[in-house]
């Protein structure tokens, strides 16, 4: 596969569709029994600002709960502003940046909010056990 995507072969693929088209998709690749990877949540530009990003975290971290995992890890770009808002509303924690990871793995800059993507912040959900 091409750019890194070698994680699909082993991963879910959750989606949303409408009118017979995929509007959002959230790609989950298990790390371990008890440590799961959101590795992908991509929402089609007519559809975002609608919570459907939201909905399909949600959607996937159901399915998570439902198997019994423990921690769900998600990375996003230190620019992206309105995601890292989403995952702390929806109780993940930051636990560290992986710096120059935009930098080194993009040959185009990236620049959201305008602000450079350079390092990815890495977050965790723990899952309490009742």
């Amino acid at each position: 596969m091409v750019g890194g995507e070698e994680y699909l072969t082993n991963s879910l693929v959750l989606g949303f569709m409408a009118e017979g088209q995929v509007r959002g998709v959230v790609v989950l690749a298990p790390l371990s029994e008890a440590s799961w990877e959101i590795k992908n949540i991509a929402v089609s530009p007519n559809h975002q600002g609608r919570g459907l990003g939201k909905a399909l975290l949600r959607a996937a971290l159901d399915l998570c709960k439902d198997r019994s995992v423990q921690e769900v890890w998600i990375g996003t770009g230190n620019s992206s502003l309105s995601q890292l808002a989403l995952y702390q509303k929806m109780g993940f924690r930051m636990m560290e940046i992986v710096r120059d990871f935009f930098s080194q793995h993009y040959a185009e800059e990236i620049v959201e909010n305008g602000i450079p993507c350079r390092d990815m912040v890495r977050l965790v959900l723990r899952f309490t056990v009742e």
